[in-house]
């Protein structure tokens, strides 16, 4: 059996090969986000629908490591349905995860802890999550 890590790695690679929600997602007061890392060149768009102050659907495009198009999949999972608070919460949550380590419980995103061992990794890890808050201002 393989450990924690192993799995972390296997979630990673596995978003970033077949990435959900990578798509275009366009409409009436859909929020759209563009930002770029341009220490590795990753470009990230996110398209949020927002009906009742919650997520009711997200999307994203793009192009970047491995890293990033697995943090992109696994964001547009974590968050979608989700009221703009919880949205906002999680967002600082799984920021702290990568940033400082902190100790939270975060499911499939806890795939990103040892992120914060490698500092250059760190804005590949958060790029979209920073297009969601710049999307949905918060």
């Amino acid at each position: 059996m393989g450990s924690v890590r192993d799995l972390y790695k296997h979630t990673i690679l596995e978003h970033s090969r077949a990435p959900r929600n990578f798509r275009v997602l366009t409409g009436d007061g859909v929020l759209v986000a563009e930002l770029r890392n341009v220490t590795c060149g990753d470009r990230i768009v996110v398209a949020v629908a927002v009906e009742d102050d919650a997520i009711r659907d997200i999307a994203f495009q793009g192009s970047g490591c491995a890293i990033s198009m697995a943090s992109a999949s696994l964001m547009t999972e974590a968050v979608q349905n989700l009221p703009r608070d919880d949205a906002r919460r999680l967002y600082g949550q799984f920021t702290a995860l990568v940033n400082d380590g902190a100790d939270v419980e975060l499911g499939a995103l806890a795939a990103f802890r040892d992120v914060t061992r490698f500092p250059v990794r760190i804005p590949c890890a958060t790029l979209a999550w920073e297009a969601l808050r710049a999307a949905m201002a918060f």
